[in-house]
């Protein structure tokens, strides 16, 4: 399945970014008109998924983290959202609702529970000492005509 658009975005794993990952998200979807509810969960998805990059995969230091999001022609959105940290050592278990390595008590493990209720589908793939990778997939029922959808004559 071929993209109709797709944007990649690379930034620092400081906290204040998750909020531009939000929005730069939410801009890049706005082609395909997407309702308020539907906006609201991908941005709520992303959110936990690159804050689970800031705060788990690079832990107490400084990476990157990558966005990589793809419009297709059926109105599928994918977002791919990468670091290269400390890996997950047991996928199945970090996805278990109430489940964090946080020891302050400042985290509730819900970030994938969070994720999987927005989206139609949530796929992570992960390597200690690699990093780790979050798929995101939602058909948004668009509202209207999708901006950057190829003209049958063009």
């Amino acid at each position: 399945m071929k993209a109709s658009n797709e944007m990649k975005l690379t930034f620092i794993s400081r906290s204040c970014n998750e909020a531009f990952a939000r929005t730069a998200v939410a801009a890049f979807l706005a082609s395909l008109d997407p309702t308020v509810d539907e906006m609201a969960d991908i941005k709520t998805a992303v959110s936990e998924a690159v804050t689970n990059c800031i705060v788990h995969g690079y832990r107490d230091t400084l990476g990157m983290v990558y966005i990589t999001m793809r419009l297709y022609e059926n109105a599928l959105v994918e977002i791919k959202i990468r670091d290269t940290g400390c890996g997950i050592e047991d996928v199945s278990q970090a996805m278990e609702p109430m489940f964090t390595t946080c020891t302050t008590g400042e985290r509730a493990g819900l970030g994938f529970a969070v994720m999987e209720s927005f989206m139609d589908k949530v796929r992570v793939r992960s390597k200690v000492g690699r990093g780790t990778t979050v798929t995101l997939r939602k058909t948004i029922r668009s509202r209207g005509e999708n901006l950057c959808q190829p003209k049958a004559d063009s």
